[in-house]
């Protein structure tokens, strides 16, 4: 917004500042501008907000000029031709991140038992037993296979690396899912900033890299890719008995991440890349190996979770595979920009 003749005016005579009733328009303010003489540097009389490229920012791209109709269905190949065709992964390669165990592993292990090709990303320098028995459960034959790559999301040049030399080693990336993420119990009044900013590193900018990375990979080889983030029920309503304000605002900005990746990323542009869907899953309150921990510091508290939705009980982390493997698959060929709430009825009353 810039200054208006009549406000620049008041102020500079000395008088009580009195605003304009409307915003005066940016060509009045700079042709205002070219009348003053300078009595002080340009870069002082530049109007609010200005911008050298004002005009020349990008924008998203029009779906009405990019429509992304390679994303259809094939009625020739999909319908009636094969067994539950659309959701068939394999010869696709998929990254997860978070996947050395808990959610991110069994969200992993949905998309090799479609045929999938799948690289667990997490910080540990070895996956736990269960990831070992996971491997051990893959059939070769349905075309799938899991692998392990020690890697931190907070090493965002590393991530990008590691990401590229999977979708070079393939010649394609198909699809993402970010479910690397911290919690941290603490009363608002007590959290440092260095606390807010480690956990808005991973729980944030750690999915912001990890997708934009893989956005890149599959605009290079021009993949139809889709891309999921983990958020969670807490970025849309507050725990009762869990005092997480920073983690449940990470999550309710990859709620919004989504949407705004999503329109930026969905239409096919000329050159030929895009066509990349980008959604979330809210995930409720799930019996993972960090949950766990938490009930062991906060006694009662899992009796008061399984009394809040309408199922009376928490989920275990195999009930979310389907959910993944929908959206990574054709089977959301139209789905985009959403947020898929999975929480036994948490927050349906």
């Amino acid at each position: 917004m810039s200054l208006c003749p009549t406000l620049v005016r008041t102020v500079s005579r000395g008088r009580p500042v009195r605003f304009c009733s409307r915003l005066c328009r940016p060509q009045r303010a700079a042709a205002f501008f070219a009348r003053t003489p300078p009595t002080t540097p340009t870069h002082h009389r530049r109007s609010l907000h200005y911008s050298p490229n004002l005009f020349m920012k990008p924008t998203n791209p029009d779906p009405g000029e990019n429509p992304a109709h390679e994303l259809a269905p094939n009625s020739d190949v999909n319908v009636g031709r094969k067994r539950l065709a659309d959701f068939d992964l394999k010869g696709k390669v998929f990254v997860v991140t978070g996947a050395a165990r808990g959610l991110g592993l069994a969200l992993a292990e949905s998309l090799v038992e479609a045929g999938g090709k799948v690289y667990c990303l997490d910080r540990e320098d070895e996956p736990d037993e269960h990831w070992a028995e996971a491997r051990r459960r893959v059939v070769p034959e349905w075309g799938g296979s899991l692998h392990y790559r020690q890697q931190d999301v907070l090493d965002t040049k590393g991530l990008d690396k590691t990401i590229t030399d999977i979708a070079d080693d393939h010649g394609r990336l198909d699809g993402v899912v970010a479910a690397a993420g911290i919690q941290q119990v603490t009363p608002a009044v007590e959290y440092e900033p260095n606390d807010v900013a480690d956990m808005l590193a991973i729980n944030f900018t750690g999915v912001l890299m990890t997708a934009t990375s893989a956005a890149r990979q599959m605009m290079k080889y021009k993949t139809r890719g889709s891309i999921c983030l983990v958020a969670s029920m807490s970025g849309s309503v507050a725990n009762k008995g869990l005092l997480s304000p920073v983690y449940n605002s990470s999550k309710a900005a990859l709620i919004q991440l989504a949407r705004n990746l999503a329109m930026e990323w969905s239409p096919i542009q000329k050159d030929g890349t895009g066509g990349i869907r980008v959604n979330c899953i809210s995930p409720g309150h799930i019996l993972t190996p960090m949950v766990r921990d938490i009930f062991d510091e906060i006694p009662g508290l899992r009796e008061r979770w399984e009394r809040e939705n309408m199922m009376g009980r928490l989920a275990e982390t195999t009930e979310f595979k389907g959910a993944t493997l929908f959206l990574l698959s054709n089977a959301s060929s139209f789905m985009t920009g959403a947020n898929l709430v999975i929480d036994g009825g948490h927050t349906s009353w």
